[in-house]
C-alpha cells in the first residue's frame, strides 16, 4: 500500500485539515505551499505556525510530518489581474465567477507539486479544493482534478493519485472532520492559526478565527463554524 503524501498546503482552514487528514491515513507526509504575490500572503506565515503547532500538539503526527517546501511562483502573480493579485475590491465579473478567481492557478500547485512527488517518491498528492462551499472556481472541480491525474500520472509515466477529501462536504462538515480527526485541540488551532480572509486581515478575531469578516472566504468559514458549532452544543 502507498504510503507517503504530500499535501498541498496554504495555511487556510481546508487545507490545515486536509494535513489532519493526510497524517491520520499516511506514515509519512511531506507539505508544499506557493508564494505567488497573493494578496493575502500573511498564509505564508501562518503556514509555519500550523505545522509548529501540529508538532506540539499532536506527538503521533509529528512523527508522521516531513520537509515543508515552498515554491516561488511569482510569475502566477505577474499575469494574472485578479483581486487576490491586486489590490482591486472583490466583485462578481461577467463570467459568473468572482475575480478572486487565479485561472490556472491549482492546474500549476498540482504540476508543480507532482514533480515533487516524482523525486521524493511521494504517491498522492492531496488539496483541499471542494465543489459544495465554494466560489465556483473551475480548477476546483472534480472533474477538472480527476482530468489532471490522468494527466500527471501519464505525463510522469508514474502511478500518482489527486486526493480531495472535502471535495463533497460543506464547511460546516469540514470543521466536523476536524473535530473527529483531532478533537477540540484540532478545532482550536485551526480556528486561531489558520488563514482564509481574501484581503489578509489578521486584527479582527471572531469566533471561528481572523479575518475581514466581509469577503467570500470569511463568509464562507463563519457560516460553517456557526452551523457546526449549533450543531455540537
Amino acid at each position: 500500500m502507498k504510503t507517503r503524501a504530500l499535501v498541498l498546503f496554504s495555511g487556510g482552514q481546508d487545507s490545515a485539515t486536509c494535513l489532519a487528514w493526510a497524517l491520520n491515513r499516511y506514515t509519512y507526509v511531506e507539505t508544499v505551499g506557493f508564494d505567488y504575490g497573493q494578496r493575502h500572503s500573511v498564509e505564508l506565515d501562518c503556514r509555519l505556525t500550523v505545522l509548529d503547532d501540529l508538532r506540539k500538539v499532536f506527538p503521533i503526527w509529528s512523527e508522521r510530518l516531513g520537509c515543508d517546501h515552498l515554491l516561488d511562483l511569482s510569475v502566477l502573480g505577474s499575469v494574472s489581474d485578479t483581486a487576490l493579485t491586486q489590490g482591486k475590491a472583490i466583485e462578481i465579473e461577467k463570467s459568473g465567477l468572482p475575480n478572486t478567481f487565479v485561472p490556472g492557478r491549482n492546474l500549476l500547485f498540482f504540476t508543480l507539486a507532482a514533480a515533487i512527488a516524482y523525486r521524493r517518491d511521494l504517491h498522492s498528492l492531496v488539496g483541499g479544493m471542494c465543489e459544495t462551499d465554494y466560489s465556483g472556481y473551475p480548477d476546483c472541480r472534480d472533474n477538472t482534478l480527476k482530468s489532471l491525474q490522468v494527466t500527471l500520472a501519464l505525463g510522469m509515466d508514474s502511478p500518482l493519485i489527486i486526493e480531495t477529501p472535502l471535495m463533497w462536504i460543506d464547511k460546516a462538515d469540514t470543521w466536523q472532520m476536524a473535530a473527529d480527526l483531532g478533537g477540540s485541540a484540532l478545532v482550536d488551532l485551526i480556528r486561531k492559526a489558520t488563514h482564509t480572509c481574501y484581503v489578509g486581515d489578521r486584527t479582527q478575531s471572531h469566533d471561528w478565527g481572523y479575518g475581514c469578516g466581509q469577503c467570500p472566504a470569511c463568509e464562507l468559514r463563519a457560516n460553517g463554524y456557526r452551523t457546526f458549532a449549533t450543531r455540537n452544543v
